[in-house]
């Protein structure tokens, strides 16, 4: 039996029914998001991060809902565009349910990192939970691209392309090992990713030297980290690299550091005013932190001391600045009280047997 045409009061019903769809799909957006607004100020920041996260997800699930839910009041469709507008209206909804849940996982990362700050100066177990969640955050992020791939081919109602996508999934098993037989090393890097992850070797914001180069943790992917070396740029090395070699980390557990300036000077020269002196300068200084100040003659040469000016600060940064400081002042202070202090080369004559003077550019 054909089907009567849309008549005037048929494409009446049809703007009345959107608009209604699109009114009440807003109204309860606005009801569930405005149950979050308390006074409370962290509440309300918590609120205002969770409307930025989730409005745009959240409105469009609730609008496909409710235009999936309108549907059969529609008079008067034909059944094959009817069941074509089922079948896009339940694609968009899986897509929209993706796209909510990758952004309930950025708001769960975003939450969860507010409470522990990086920039404080005892912050180790930030940098454990910022390097965890990154990872976290991407396997949670990849398991959802699948589980939201599954569900489009499902949604489709087309027997052939059904069955088409359920072999593909059951054939991903053979070809994640084939792929992983021809890309070993990024499975070895995503391996290295879960030991850093929950073994800790390294963290976000942590200082390390590699390859000779000092910087600092600043991401963690799920194949390489990208340290900021302390001239602004950046060594991307390997996740495995960290496995497998030596390197140095400064903050394994804390940030505190001890740091050494040396001086070389002539055997003239008194050690305990100098040590006095080491002692003034670091008091008065607001990058130390109270520990350990000390100065040491290490080792001896045929002409010269070596002063070992050893002292602590509260991490790499600010001791690498006191060390500075105290080869300054202490430069200032031997030329101001010991002018001689600074190595010199002795040239002893003990006179010509013959009585002439040495040849052109010999030395006694």
């Amino acid at each position: 039996m054909a089907q009567m045409p849309f008549s005037m009061q048929d494409w009446v019903l049809v703007i009345f029914l959107f608009c209604a769809v699109v009114v009440f799909s807003n109204v309860v957006h606005y009801l569930v998001f405005g149950l979050l607004k308390k006074d409370k100020l962290e509440t309300r920041r918590r609120s205002n991060e969770i409307e930025r996260r989730m409005t745009w997800p959240a409105r469009s699930v609730f609008l496909v809902i409710c235009l999936r839910i309108a549907l059969p009041f529609v008079p008067r469709i034909p059944d094959i565009w009817r069941g074509r507008s089922s079948q896009l209206l339940e694609v968009l909804l899986v897509l929209g349910l993706g796209w909510l849940a990758i952004s309930g996982v950025y708001l769960f990362e975003s939450l969860t990192l507010r409470r522990f700050d990086l920039s404080v100066k005892d912050n180790l177990r930030a940098r454990r939970i910022h390097t965890r969640m990154q990872f976290v955050r991407r396997i949670l992020i990849g398991a959802v691209f699948v589980i939201d791939a599954v569900g489009l081919l499902w949604s489709i109602h087309d027997v052939t392309l059904w069955q088409w996508g359920t072999g593909l999934l059951a054939s991903a098993g053979l070809a994640s090992l084939l792929l992983a037989a021809a890309a070993k090393s990024t499975v070895a890097n995503l391996l290295a990713g879960l030991q850093i992850a929950f073994s800790e070797p390294i963290r976000i914001d942590d200082v390390v030297v590699v390859q000779g180069e000092w910087g600092r943790v600043e991401e963690i992917t799920s194949t390489y980290v990208i340290v900021k070396i302390w001239d602004e740029r950046r060594l991307v090395v390997p996740l495995s690299y960290f496995i497998e070699n030596p390197f140095q980390n400064w903050t394994r557990r804390r940030a505190e550091i001890m740091g050494t300036a040396f001086l070389y000077v002539d055997y003239s020269v008194p050690v305990e005013p100098l040590r006095a002196e080491l002692d003034r300068i670091v008091r008065g200084s607001e990058l130390w932190d109270g520990r350990v100040c000390g100065l040491q003659v290490t080792n001896l040469t045929d002409r010269t001391m070596e002063l070992r000016c050893l002292v602590s600060s509260r991490d790499s940064a600010e001791n690498f600045d006191l060390r500075c400081i105290v080869r300054e002042k202490m430069i200032e202070f031997l030329h101001r009280e010991f002018p001689n202090a600074l190595p010199v080369v002795r040239i002893e004559s003990r006179g010509q047997i013959s009585g002439e003077l040495p040849a052109a550019g010999g030395v006694t």
